[in-house]
């Protein structure tokens, strides 16, 4: 049996237009999570829409609206598995401030429970 691994959870926030989903999606990039010529397809498809620094956000920007007006309108989540380590890559973009808080707390609690403390 070999080694257990060790899980981390990372989080990504933080003010709008500051490159969350740019990191996220370079992390998930250069820890192996995506393959390069994935990258290169996202590259080509979003400087075809004039938006060619894009490419890394789009690994979890996959809706039509957030690749056409350049914003995460939908939470992400991204397991990815390294020689060492299990991650789980969570990025909730101005969550806090979004008019449609509700509806994505919901969505949350729907899919991944586990993330949300318990209602009372």
């Amino acid at each position: 049996m070999g080694k257990e691994k060790t899980h981390i959870n990372i989080v990504v926030i933080g003010h709008v237009d500051s490159g969350k989903s740019t990191t996220t999606g370079h992390l998930i990039y250069k820890c192996g999570g995506i393959d390069k010529r994935t990258i290169e397809k996202f590259e080509k498809e979003a400087a075809e829409m004039g938006k060619g620094s894009f490419k890394y956000a789009w690994v979890l920007d996959k809706l039509k609206a957030e690749r056409e007006r350049g914003i995460t309108i939908d939470i992400s989540l991204w397991k990815l598995e390294t020689s060492k380590y299990y991650q789980w890559t969570r990025r909730q973009l101005e969550l806090a401030r979004s008019p449609s808080l509700p509806r994505k707390l919901r969505r949350l609690n729907e899919y991944h429970p586990q993330y949300l403390p318990p209602q009372s």
